[in-house]
């Protein structure tokens, strides 16, 4: 009995051991991952990592991960045209993440997002002149826009503001679209062209992670919500 005793106590202590390596190692990987990620993202500071499961070792031995999270703020994405979006908030589920040696890449297997466009961070990558703010909900229930222009044109100033419909343009990019423009109906056409040059636009996301695409935008009292999914997601390299 005493035997035994001895062995479960060193059982229970070895054990202990192997859980406290663990974990220090996955305290490690998680901040050389961060560190990675930042370089390739081109962030400002290093992301969250949350690598998950248990144990971590096993998993570097297989050279891929179960699961790993990740959540970034205040990303600086570069759209169409050069103007710079900002996402005030990205996060990611990253499944079977591939690692190279010293984990010097880092490649997903698949990915579902989100992030978060501020009114005001996309009000600052519209064409000038347009302010951009959140129009309440449809009567259907979807979220709208409210997008504001003044725009100079052969009859003057004309100051006008319009719901839109917020939508996914291609693989990466975030469209507004006004429906119809009040009180054009005495003026020539060209001012409505004029206004709607600035009010119905497009803007990319191209500094979220290789591999992610958005599925679907809504606009929210928060801002415009982001939803991403994506196949060989790079995270680092």
């Amino acid at each position: 009995m005493r035997a035994v005793r001895i062995l479960l106590v060193l059982v229970v202590v070895l054990g202990g051991l192997f859980v406290a390596a663990d974990r220090i190692a996955v305290h490690f990987a998680e901040s050389e991952a961060a560190d990675r990620a930042q370089q390739t993202l081109g962030l400002t500071s290093p992301p969250g990592i949350d690598i998950k499961g248990f144990p971590f070792l096993t998993q570097v031995l297989a050279e891929k991960l179960d699961d790993v999270e990740v959540t970034a703020d205040g990303v600086q994405a570069t759209g169409t045209g050069g103007q710079t979006l900002r996402v005030a908030r990205f996060q990611a589920d990253l499944h079977g993440v591939s690692l190279g040696s010293g984990f010097s890449s880092a490649v997903a297997d698949t990915a579902e997002g989100t992030a978060l466009v501020s009114y005001e961070d996309l009000a600052k990558a519209a064409p000038s002149g347009v302010t951009i703010g959140y129009g309440g909900a449809s009567e259907n229930g979807k979220g709208r826009v409210k997008v504001g222009v003044e725009v100079s044109t052969p009859v003057g100033t004309v100051k006008r503001s319009v719901v839109s419909e917020v939508g996914v343009a291609g693989k990466g990019g975030i469209k507004l679209t006004a429906g119809k423009i009040p009180g054009l109906e005495s003026l020539p056409p060209v001012v409505e062209d004029l206004i709607r040059e600035r009010i119905d636009f497009t803007r990319a996301l191209s500094g979220l992670p290789e591999g992610i695409e958005l599925s679907s935008v809504t606009a929210t009292a928060d801002g415009i919500s982001v939803a991403a999914t994506g196949t060989k997601v790079v995270l680092a390299q």
